[in-house]
């Protein structure tokens, strides 16, 4: 695989990370918050492929018929729960749902790198190395994290709350994308 290719899949990869991540933007960031959701969407964009890779075809076929409900199921919860507290009247709370802690980044991490995990069962039957690919898409995918979280913010400020509202359209729109295939 030339070095275009690898960017290109790096960059189609990382387009579901980029997606959440500006949803998640549209809520509110935190510079700790923002290396989090970066660094694990990014490091389970490296991880995966070399899952895929080392176990083989079978792990897809497992993952694949309840992967993409897992996903939309995700999506559509916190899509929801966002739209909710974009549209509520009032003050917000206090104390905010922060979506790079806890079993919500995990959760997320996996959920955007499922597509990952397939493109190292299928370098794996190709017999093609995996390291290098592997540290090229998550790199990026964790560079498009960023982006997507700071767009998401810059959104945020220019239209105010109901940003988070549109970033929970987004997330839903996500959703049943991976319902839907």
């Amino acid at each position: 695989m030339g070095v275009v290719e690898l960017g290109l899949l790096a960059v189609a990869l990382g387009t579901d990370a980029f997606s959440v991540a500006l949803g998640i933007g549209t809520a509110g960031i935190s510079a700790r918050g923002l290396f989090r959701l970066s660094w694990h969407f990014g490091l389970f964009q490296f991880l995966m492929p070399i899952l895929g890779w080392t176990l083989g075809r079978e792990i897809v076929a497992l993952a694949g018929g309840v992967g993409h409900y897992l996903v939309a199921g995700l999506l559509g919860y916190i899509g929801l729960r966002m739209l909710r507290e974009g549209l509520a009247k009032g003050e917000r709370p206090a104390r905010t749902w922060d979506r790079t802690r806890g079993a919500a980044l995990i959760l997320l991490s996996v959920a955007t790198s499922l597509d990952a995990l397939a493109v190292g069962v299928a370098l794996g039957i190709l017999k093609r190395a995996i390291v290098f690919p592997a540290v090229v898409i998550g790199i990026v995918a964790g560079l498009m994290t960023a982006t997507g979280m700071l767009l998401g913010h810059r959104l945020r400020l220019a239209v105010g709350r109901r940003a988070e509202a549109l970033g929970g359209i987004v997330l839903l729109g996500l959703a049943v994308r991976f319902l839907i295939g």
